[in-house]
């Protein structure tokens, strides 16, 4: 809506796995709020469930929120889907270098696990 969401952006990734995260982050004067969901903001989960968002305060864990939650997935140029003004989703054609937040969440869990040649 003019004036009223110019500034929001949802993208959906669809990937190889099939549970994904709900973040919810607000850049208030200059402070970044992160909330963590349980559920998708559906009308479903509103009215027919019991559902939770809540904040995160440690800094440490805001970081890797931003880092591993949003930042991975808004560079993610290959499995995103950008929904428009009137709801629907367009594909995020690849620009460049190609970016799978997936692809890279895994190289670098599959690096901090495999053990280091010392």
């Amino acid at each position: 809506m003019p004036g009223l969401s110019d500034n929001i952006r949802v993208r959906s990734v669809v990937g190889r796995f099939l549970e994904h995260h709900r973040i919810i982050h607000f850049h208030a004067d200059g402070e970044n709020l992160i909330y963590l969901s349980s559920a998708d903001w559906m009308q479903r989960n509103f009215f027919r469930r019991i559902e939770i968002a809540f904040p995160v305060f440690d800094p440490r864990l805001k970081r890797r929120v931003m880092r591993e939650g949003l930042r991975a997935y808004l560079a993610d140029n290959t499995q995103a889907w950008e929904m428009r003004a009137d709801g629907s989703y367009h594909h995020k054609a690849p620009r460049g270098k190609a970016r799978s937040a997936q692809e890279m969440l895994l190289n670098e869990l599959v690096h901090q696990i495999q053990p280091q040649n010392t």
